[in-house]
């Protein structure tokens, strides 16, 4: 695969022979590898569409995966002037990608839920973290501070054990009511995370939203930091393992992950 040529800023669509690595930033002019941006194309209306997953057809405009450079992007009219026609791009952009963002990582974790990679409760998630079968540790964004901080506790006790400083990752990325929509049930506090290839995919869809949220340029480093997640070695569903590799260099240093 190759870089993108400085100065480009539109592709040739997804099915170009040879995808880039890197793109430019059509708002920052920094090249960033392209799991550090968000492909844009224009819609049937005239609209500006996120290509979250960078397969529509068309050729497209690049921007930081962050809700400030997006914000930038729709106030500076970066659409209209990288595609050079009349293309809308509503004042809530940045908000409505937010939301399919935390959407698109509720999906995953119904999918790792579905393949038996999830449990919920605060006692059955106390038991994987002793029994040391968790690999991660999900709290409600407003969950009650106690339960978190005893879970938390155990979470530290891992992190003394782990060799190379490596974190222990714990996720509040996703509110109740959206982690009650993702598991089926009701009142999801706490749950905790499974070996699986379904589970990488949530964790690395997590580390986009929280990136998104929490960095003003897109600097991985700024907004998040903690431990490497291995890639699925033998994944069942060829796509999550796809996923993992394709954001790999963006989940290298995922730890305590705030939404």
């Amino acid at each position: 695969m190759l870089a993108a040529e400085t100065g480009a800023d539109l592709d040739n669509g997804p099915r170009a022979k040879t995808p880039a690595t890197e793109r430019m930033c059509a708002v920052t002019r920094q090249v960033r590898p392209t799991g550090e941006l968000i492909r844009f194309v224009v819609g049937p209306t005239g609209e500006a569409v996120a290509d979250l997953k960078r397969k529509l057809p068309g050729r497209g405009l690049w921007v930081t995966a962050s809700r400030e450079m997006v914000t930038q992007a729709v106030r500076r009219r970066v659409f209209a002037k990288g595609f050079k026609r009349d293309v809308k791009a509503p004042a809530d952009l940045a908000d409505a990608i937010e939301r399919l963002l935390a959407r698109s990582a509720q999906d995953a974790l119904a999918i790792a839920a579905k393949a038996g990679q999830v449990v919920c409760g605060f006692g059955k998630v106390e038991t994987a973290l002793k029994s040391r079968e968790a690999v991660a540790v999900i709290h409600a964004t407003d969950g009650a501070a106690d339960g978190i901080r005893k879970l938390d506790g155990l979470c530290r006790q891992i992190d003394e054990d782990a060799t190379a400083g490596r974190k222990f990752p714990r996720i509040a990325a996703l509110s109740s009511a959206e982690l009650d929509l993702a598991l089926g049930r009701s009142n999801v506090i706490h749950a905790a995370l499974l070996a699986g290839p379904a589970g990488q995919t949530f964790l690395s869809r997590c580390q986009i939203l929280v990136r998104y949220r929490l960095a003003d340029d897109g600097n991985a480093d700024a907004a998040t930091a903690g431990t490497p997640i291995d890639t699925p070695k033998d994944a069942a569903d060829q796509d999550a393992a796809d996923e993992v590799r394709a954001n790999a260099h963006n989940v290298e240093r995922l730890g305590l992950l705030n939404g």
